[in-house]
């Protein structure tokens, strides 16, 4: 069963009414997402031992999410890339860091950080995924120094330099990634560092797919992943733009990840990987491309 565009959702909140179509496009395609599953999708079809504890009761329609989350096969692979992340937030979060998890869709990047002390504020413009996001940081332990807030990307309502740290997975292809990166910049504090993690465009089978699933994205989102001259536009807010590459080669595993064989394949597969994307020349066929930042800068004309 599908979800039901008219099923009662949470309302807007003030100042969101006269969004433009794109915005209000990604609320509702969010909104269907939240309403399936609840937790992390990056941990929802993989080799069992690296699923989710208790995914049946995150998965609240399975037939709808057989559907919606189709792609979800691939994210099996990625498990070199997210000790990328977490290994980076791990050295940068702790007790009094105050971490922005920016687009938290269902929250689990700032729950991790709240589970390293970290004070957390998570935003995202879908209710939804709010109204999870908050249910499972509460589910965590972590809720009294864990908040997610419904809050447009682009417009954030933060003073000046108030985040140590950032975070986000797969939001930047859902904004316009220059207006998002000067509210970025403006929000961390001076030597505040981000890490992004984003999907890439370059790859023309990988792109393809995306183009002939046009009901897992908006068209927005299919239009706007990111190439390697996205770090550019990042450039003109931040003084150190740092990129690195994954996943090619290991795509090979996805049809292995229920069998025995997906370990010890992804492990050989990510060795080739590491050797094949090293360069940017290559590295950017690749599918995920992990983005550090650092030194923010000012808005050219925020003082103009």
């Amino acid at each position: 069963m599908k979800p039901n565009k008219a099923d009662s959702h949470p309302a807007l909140p003030p100042g969101f009414e006269n969004l433009e179509q794109r915005k209000l496009d990604e609320i509702e395609h969010s909104r269907v997402r939240r309403q399936i599953l609840q937790g992390s999708e990056r941990r929802a079809d993989t080799n069992t031992a690296e699923q989710a504890e208790g995914l049946e009761s995150l998965i609240r329609d399975k037939e709808a999410f057989d559907h919606h989350f189709s792609n979800i096969k691939f994210y099996s692979i990625t498990r070199e890339s997210d000790e990328y992340q977490m290994e980076w937030m791990r050295r940068r979060c702790g007790p009094g860091i105050k971490v922005l998890d920016f687009a938290c869709g269902s929250g689990e990047n700032g729950i991790a950080a709240a589970e390293w002390g970290s004070d957390v504020v998570g935003i995202d413009i879908s209710p939804e995924g709010i109204k999870n996001a908050n249910q499972n940081a509460s589910q965590a332990g972590v809720g009294e120094h864990c908040r997610f807030e419904v809050m447009d990307g682009e417009s954030m309502v933060f003073d000046d330099a108030t985040f140590d740290v950032a975070v986000e997975y797969g939001a930047l292809h859902h904004v316009e990634l220059d207006a998002a990166a000067a509210e970025l910049a403006r929000v961390l504090k001076p030597g505040g560092e981000m890490i992004c993690i984003e999907a890439l465009r370059h790859n023309p089978l990988i792109h393809r797919y995306r183009k002939r699933t046009p009901h897992l994205r908006t068209p927005w989102e299919v239009d706007h992943i990111l190439g390697v001259e996205s770090l550019d536009v990042l450039g003109r807010h931040f003084g150190r733009v740092d990129a690195r590459f994954f996943h090619l080669a290991a795509i090979a595993a996805v049809p292995f990840r229920k069998t025995p064989l997906f370990g010890p394949l992804r492990a050989v597969l990510n060795s080739v990987d590491r050797l094949l994307l090293s360069s940017q020349a290559i590295g950017k066929y690749a599918w995920i491309m992990a983005i550090t930042l650092g030194d923010p800068r000012p808005s050219p004309w925020e003082n103009a």
